[in-house]
Formats: C-alpha cells, sequence, structure tokens
C-alpha cells in the first residue's frame, strides 16, 4: 500500500465473528492540542441478541489502543455497552452502529489496534491503522491524511458520517473531503492544489463461464486503469491564516465508478507533499441488497441476457419489484420454497460483496460470481499467479474444479486482489445444470 494514498478499510467478513470497520485521522484542534478521530463501524447483523421486552440486545466489548512508534506514548481506551436493534431484524440486519471517539494524544506516529468482542459468543475482531499528527511547535510543514465523509440521504440531521470503506454508497447525498494543512506562514504561505480523478475500470457483471474469454489488452481483463485519468475538477488554494489550517472539499453524489482525490503542496525546501483519498461510488446500499434494482442486479447470473436487459429498463421501483417476486415465483411455484431460495441467493450476494470487493462490487467479479452460484469452494489450492477452487474430492475432475489467474501483481497504485477465471465453452452444461438448480429451488439439497 502507498502510505500517501488512503483507501479505507476493507469489510473482512468471517462468519460467526462481529464485523468491524474503522478509520483513524490525526488533526490538531484549535488550541494546536493532538488528537486521533476514531469511527468504528459495527455491523448489527453480525451480533449475538438477546431478547428482553421486544427489545434485542447485544453486549459487546470495544477496547482501542494506540502506541506510539517510535516513543513511549500509549493510550487505551476500553468499553462494554449494549447495541439494541429491532427484534425483527436483529439477525438479518446489515446497518452498522456507529461510535466515533477522540482520543487525545502527543504529536507523533501511531499504530492503532481496535478489537471488538460480541461477549455472547466470545468471539473477537482485530482491526488495525495508523495515523500521524504533526508537531506544531515544530516548523517543519505538512498534511494529514484525508477524511471522506457522506451525508445519508434518509438521514440529513446526522450531518456527515465518516465513510470508514473503499466504497461509498449511492444513497449518499454529497461527499466531503477534509485535511489539515499544519505550520503554515503568513510570510510564505503555501499554495495547495487539489484535483478530482476518475479512473476507468470494468463495472459489468461477470461473463457466463462458457463465453470467450477476455483479451488480455481489454478493461474486463486489467480491470482498472490508473495511469489516464480523466479529470473532473481541479482547484488551487493559496492559505492566508496561519498555523494549521483545516480545509474542506464538498462534491455533489458522483456517478458509479472509481475515484481519487488528491492534494499537492510543498514543504519548506520545495520537496513535493502529496497525500490522496482513492474511493468508488457503489449501489444504494452496498454492501447490501435491499432494494428491487439491487435485487434484479444479481439475477443476470439465472436469466437470458435479454430478459435482464428488459427488467432493469424497469424504472418504478414497485413494478421493477413485482418484476424481481415473478421470476422467482414462475421458475420455483412454491411461495413457501421461492422465500427459502431466495433467502440464500441474496445472502451469497452479500457475503461476495463483503468478501470480493475491489475496484467493482464483488458480486459483480468472478470470484464473487462462482460463489453466489456454486457456494464457498470445498477446496481452494493457491500458487504464485493461479488459485483453483474444488467443488469436488477429486482435484482433477474438470466438471467441479475451476481456476482463476491473476492479470497482476497488487501493488501500491494497485492495491485489489483481482482475478479472472479461465473460461471455456466445455463449461457450459455446468452452468446450465447450476442455473437449474436455482431455478428450479433444488439448490436447497444440493447447495452446491
Amino acid at each position: 500500500m502507498n502510505p500517501d494514498i488512503e483507501r479505507g478499510s476493507d469489510y473482512r467478513f468471517q462468519e460467526g465473528f462481529p464485523e468491524l470497520r474503522i478509520s483513524a485521522i490525526g488533526l490538531l484542534d484549535e488550541e494546536d492540542n493532538a488528537i486521533v478521530n476514531i469511527t468504528n463501524e459495527i455491523v448489527y447483523g453480525s451480533l449475538i441478541y438477546r431478547t428482553i421486552d421486544d427489545i434485542s440486545l447485544a453486549q459487546v466489548t470495544l477496547e482501542i489502543r494506540i502506541n506510539e512508534k517510535e516513543g513511549n506514548f500509549n493510550k487505551t481506551f476500553r468499553e462494554q455497552f449494549d447495541i439494541e436493534s429491532d427484534v425483527t431484524s436483529s439477525y438479518t440486519n446489515q446497518n452498522v452502529f456507529t461510535l466515533i471517539k477522540d482520543m487525545d494524544v502527543e504529536p507523533g506516529s501511531f499504530d492503532i489496534a481496535i478489537s471488538l468482542t460480541d461477549n455472547s459468543s466470545g468471539k473477537t475482531t482485530l482491526r488495525e491503522t495508523t495515523a500521524t499528527i504533526p508537531d506544531p511547535d515544530h516548523p517543519e510543514i505538512n498534511v494529514t491524511a484525508i477524511r471522506l465523509s457522506g451525508i445519508n440521504l434518509e438521514d440529513y440531521e446526522s450531518g456527515y458520517i465518516p465513510i470508514t470503506t473503499y466504497n461509498a454508497p449511492s444513497r449518499l447525498d454529497s461527499l466531503k473531503f477534509d485535511f489539515q494543512v499544519t505550520n503554515n506562514d503568513v510570510d510564505d504561505p503555501l499554495t495547495v492544489r487539489t484535483r478530482l480523478l476518475y479512473f476507468e475500470s470494468d463495472t459489468e457483471p461477470a461473463r457466463p463461464l462458457h463465453f470467450n474469454n477476455y483479451s488480455r489488452s481489454s478493461i474486463g481483463y486489467k480491470g482498472i486503469d490508473v495511469r489516464n485519468p480523466e479529470e473532473i475538477d481541479s482547484n488551487t488554494r493559496r492559505l492566508d491564516d496561519p498555523g494549521s489550517v483545516l480545509i474542506e472539499f464538498n462534491y455533489p453524489l458522483l456517478e458509479q465508478g472509481n475515484y481519487r482525490f488528491e492534494i499537492e503542496t510543498e514543504d519548506g525546501e520545495g520537496e513535493t507533499i502529496y497525500r490522496a483519498r482513492d474511493f468508488s461510488v457503489t449501489s444504494e446500499n452496498y454492501p447490501n441488497v435491499l432494494t428491487p434494482r439491487e435485487m434484479a442486479g444479481p439475477l443476470y447470473y439465472l436469466m437470458d441476457r435479454r430478459d435482464h436487459e428488459r427488467m432493469m429498463e424497469i424504472e418504478d421501483p414497485e413494478e421493477l419489484k413485482n418484476a424481481v417476486d415473478r421470476f422467482w415465483l414462475s421458475n420455483i411455484g412454491s411461495q413457501t420454497r421461492a422465500k427459502s431460495v431466495i433467502s440464500l441467493y441474496y445472502e451469497r450476494v452479500e457475503e461476495a460483496n463483503k468478501q470480493f470487493s475491489t475496484f467493482k462490487e464483488g458480486w459483480k467479479t468472478d470470484m464473487g460470481m462462482m460463489y453466489i452460484l456454486f457456494g464457498p469452494p470445498w477446496y481452494v489450492d493457491r500458487s504464485l499467479n493461479r488459485m483453483q477452487w474444488s467443488y469436488s474430492y477429486d482435484r482433477t475432475d474438470p466438471r467441479y474444479n475451476f481456476f482463476f489467474e491473476r492479470p497482476r501483481n497488487p501493488n501500491e497504485f494497485f492495491p485489489f486482489t483481482h482475478y479472472v477465471i479461465e473460461r471455456s465453452t466445455n463449461y457450459f452444461n455446468i452452468l446450465y445444470q447450476q442455473r437449474q438448480l436455482w431455478l428450479s429451488g433444488r439448490i436447497l439439497e444440493s447447495r452446491l
């Protein structure tokens, strides 16, 4: 990872463990006291609840440890508290409980470890990050990391809430980027240059298994092109205020895709200081699947392409919901059985989003497609740039062994785990049979 490019926390879904997403930024307050602002997001549906008077409560313990990288300063925050959720949706609720904590520290660079324990199961999730706070008494010019925040369309009163992940769901009304420049001198004021960039990327669902492989020059194979960004906005600002200056930039919500907000300035010796925040704009409730459009999209893997295109052209949400319901019921028949199949299908879609998110939504990746249709692999074998998923005890059976290729190794400018499956016309029958398991409801017995 490039330390000058912030990309947010990943999802790290692990079944049975509480889900925790974090972000941290070091700042100086109005009195130039050093603080670390930490955002913790806890997924409601990942916790175990007890019911008291029709109220579901989950008891958790959150612990934050801050340790100076090159010093002796350390600080710990520990709190046990209850999280309340509606009794009818506690076990499926994928919304998040947000806890924002400011911790007083000294200027410096810190390692931050945050653990969340579900007291009912005893299972703990650990997340780690870093933060740096410049010394206001030191003449060195510096720029903090960039914090990305958004306003939820359904909750304006809460104001801007930090976005902890790479993904910014499209239910947000607007985006805000804020950062702090320290030790600005009014006699030699700094000039700060910012740019908002758009990267061309693959945003389409994964192609069927029996189609031709991607050509190596295509965006579907490369995934994302970070070398030739499109400049959406640029700005140059001269800082006339002395000391620590907090700067904000606001943008209306962008179209779905991959972006970078970057800043540049120069220190007292003419050396460039660079910071950036990469992010993507995804579906409305990502990684959750809640709206009719979010439910219709992943049906791409079960429907004829033209039928799916006609479904996605429906603009009215109620009409689209009815079309999705008709699709399932017309194929499965039994309403009770259809509910179980629908629950399994979209559970896998959400899990794919949490496990395989890259420059595009997890369900759209090749691994996401395989996970949704076939479920978790029985065995996974990895080599340098290849991976094999097996759904059979016989690792040589061509019908149930699938091979993935990694087009490029992750690096500081391409931090994505991007794999492309090796397609073959021989998979036509395998894919057809798997679709029939879903469309008939027999997937509940086979679970493959």
